[in-house]
């Protein structure tokens, strides 16, 4: 059977892939190649480095993870929102740890990068999770990096195997979402502080 035509988006999915089951950091075009059949030169036809091949994994990782969380949160507001895409962003980082490395690993190259608005995708949806607990608008920023810093922390140790502690993780986990619902609560009651400038992390 004839080798499927490759291109940039499936040499893309395929460095994901690749990078889920050995880990972004083992990701190499050699490995990629032996992967695809194809020998490592012919992937300089449709990516122009090794660079290029994280920095498009990283879009792609981004769209995928900030979709998952708006879908997962369709419709939910308050802790039913924050529940929901706690839960889809735990699962994605589960199923999809190589991809998410190199979401995190990746910086954008200039204002015009497509990595930037895929990072705005994903803020986007930790922004709908806390929409209806009325934060004050001077407390949004400081809410979504306490929102991203606690679940990238929780899924990333899950997914290295970081729990060894004989104690359901399920429910150390719906603990955590209750602490967080409970906390934002909390922060509607608090003087607003002022905003951070020039945010632009993802």
């Amino acid at each position: 059977m004839p080798r499927a035509r490759l291109t940039p988006a499936s040499v893309t999915e395929a460095a994901a892939a690749l990078v889920d089951e050995v880990g972004f950091d083992n990701l190499s075009m050699g490995l990629l190649a032996e992967r695809l059949g194809i020998k490592t030169p012919s992937l300089y036809k449709h990516v122009s480095s090794q660079a290029d091949l994280a920095h498009r994994v990283a879009i792609l990782a981004l769209h995928e993870a900030g979709d998952a969380i708006r879908d997962a949160i369709q419709g939910r507001s308050g802790s039913d929102a924050l529940a929901a895409g706690a839960r889809a962003m735990r699962a994605y980082v589960r199923e999809h740890p190589g991809r998410y490395a190199a979401a995190n690993a990746v910086r954008p190259a200039g204002p015009d990068d497509p990595l930037i608005p895929a990072s705005e995708r994903v803020l986007a949806s930790w922004a709908a999770m806390l929409s209806g607990y009325g934060l004050d608008p001077g407390q949004e920023i400081h809410a979504m990096r306490t929102l991203r810093s606690v679940l990238h922390g929780f899924a990333t140790l899950e997914a290295a195997g970081g729990f060894q502690i004989d104690a359901s993780v399920d429910e150390s986990f719906t603990w955590l979402v209750s602490f967080l619902d409970q906390g934002f609560r909390a922060g509607t009651t608090v003087g607003a502080v002022g905003p951070a400038a020039g945010e632009t992390g993802h």
